[in-house]
Parts: C-alpha cells; sequence; structure tokens
C-alpha cells in the first residue's frame, strides 16, 4: 500500500484480525482462565499506563510551560475533563451505545454483565490503541508523506493486543477498530491539511493525561475501583488546548 492513509488501513485490518483471533479463542477457555487473562491485562495496561504517564517529565513540556507547570497541567485537564465528561453523562450514554450494539449482534439488552465487557473491552482497546505519541506522529507522518514505519510498527504491537483482550472482551475490542479508524483518519487528514500541529509538549501532555486514564481502565480490570473513565475521555481534548494556554500566557 502506497497512498495516503495507508497506515491507518493496516492498523484497522491489523486489529480486526487480532480481535477476530481472540474471540474465536476466547469462548474455548475456562471461566477461571479467563479471569486470569484479565488480570494479566489489567497488569499489562497498568505498566503501559505508566510509560504513557512519565510524558508529564518530558523536557519539551517543561521547556514550553515551565518545570513546575505539566503535573498543574495533567491535573486541569483531567479536573476540566471529567466535569464536562460527567455533566455529558458520557459514561451512561456508552452504556447505551453498548446495548443497542449488542441487540445488533444478538446479545440481550438486559444483560448488564456482558453489557458492562463490552464498555470495558471497547473503551480499553480504543485508548489503548488510540492514545500516545506512536499514534500521534505516525499519522501525521502519514498525512505528510512522510511513510508509514511509525504506524506499521503499531499495528503488529495492536494486532497483538486485541487478541488478547478480545479473548476476554469479545465484540468490544472489535469494536475499537472503528475508533482507530476515525482517530488516525481524522489526525491523517489533519496532517495532510495543517501539517504537524501539535507541538512535542502539547502531544507529551496528551500521553501524560491518557496514561492516567489508562491507570483508571487497569484499576476497572482488575476489580479495584469502577472509575467512570468513560466521564474522563474528554481530558484527552483539554490537555493540548491547556497547554497552548499555558504557553500563551507564558
Amino acid at each position: 500500500m502506497d497512498f495516503i492513509g495507508a497506515g491507518t488501513v493496516i492498523n484497522v485490518l491489523a486489529v480486526v484480525a487480532g480481535a477476530l483471533a481472540g474471540m474465536a479463542v476466547g469462548g474455548r477457555l475456562p471461566a477461571h482462565t479467563r479471569e486470569v487473562v484479565t488480570d494479566c491485562l489489567g497488569l499489562v495496561t497498568l505498566l503501559m499506563a505508566g510509560l504513557s504517564a512519565v510524558d508529564v517529565t518530558s523536557p519539551a513540556l517543561a521547556d514550553a510551560v515551565g518545570t513546575g507547570a505539566p503535573v498543574l497541567i495533567v491535573l486541569g485537564s483531567l479536573l476540566i475533563g471529567s466535569i464536562v465528561g460527567s455533566l455529558l453523562r458520557i459514561e451512561e450514554r456508552l452504556g447505551r451505545l453498548a446495548g443497542r450494539v449488542q441487540a445488533v449482534v444478538g446479545a440481550r439488552r438486559d444483560d448488564s454483565e456482558g453489557r458492562e465487557r463490552f464498555v470495558e473491552g471497547w473503551l480499553t482497546a480504543s485508548l489503548l490503541f488510540c492514545v500516545g505519541p506512536l499514534t500521534i506522529l505516525g499519522t501525521l507522518d502519514d498525512g505528510l508523506g512522510r511513510g508509514i514505519d511509525k504506524l506499521a510498527l503499531k499495528s503488529v504491537l495492536d494486532a497483538f493486543a486485541a487478541l488478547a483482550f478480545a479473548s476476554t472482551f469479545g465484540v468490544g475490542v472489535l469494536m475499537s477498530a472503528v475508533s482507530v479508524g476515525v482517530v488516525q483518519g481524522s489526525l491523517t487528514l489533519v496532517g495532510v491539511a495543517l501539517g504537524a500541529v501539535l507541538p512535542d509538549a502539547h502531544i507529551a501532555a496528551l500521553t501524560a493525561t491518557g496514561g492516567l486514564v489508562l491507570v483508571g481502565i487497569s484499576l476497572r480490570l482488575l476489580q479495584i475501583r469502577q472509575i467512570p473513565v468513560g466521564d474522563m475521555l474528554p481530558a484527552l481534548v483539554v490537555a493540548p488546548l491547556l497547554t497552548q494556554l499555558v504557553v500563551a500566557l507564558g
């Protein structure tokens, strides 16, 4: 494939292939094994969350906003984003969406446990696949015609992650391929139209904020606390905007 957007197409196909393989395997596993797999996914998600959150110490972010501001930017992004998300009832709307999608694929609408698994699978996979420097830098490179090397690497990683997650969460992970297509396709168009819109500092703030949202996902997977991570999603939009505001005021 040699066209603008090829990297996203490959990534979507990789997620679909991995999810289908995981769904085929998952039904054959006993309940205890699936629980162990979920615990493993929770721990790996926590690891990936830590790797993302550490971007709060990024030199690019510190140079742009000062050494004391990065943590405050992440905190402000989470607070503002969570307030907006809770007012918009994003978590509740995701549950309703899950019910509708499950009805389409043949699941019962009153299956609350299945609905929760769908939401967690879709949300966890979407965050893992759509938040991070590889996503942003890779899609912008693709849009600017600089190649798809980053997205090719990301596709391989996402395929294995989708297989692991879908073996436990099923169709919700498969639906995350839509998220990948929409998010990465949009960022590719941004790259085509405007070039590299997000400086390194803004990417670091977004990645660090996304890392903390992933911490919330991992706590849910490990059944420690049911944090309403859906309501926190607007924080991913607030983070680069808040960074730009601090840069402008500085």
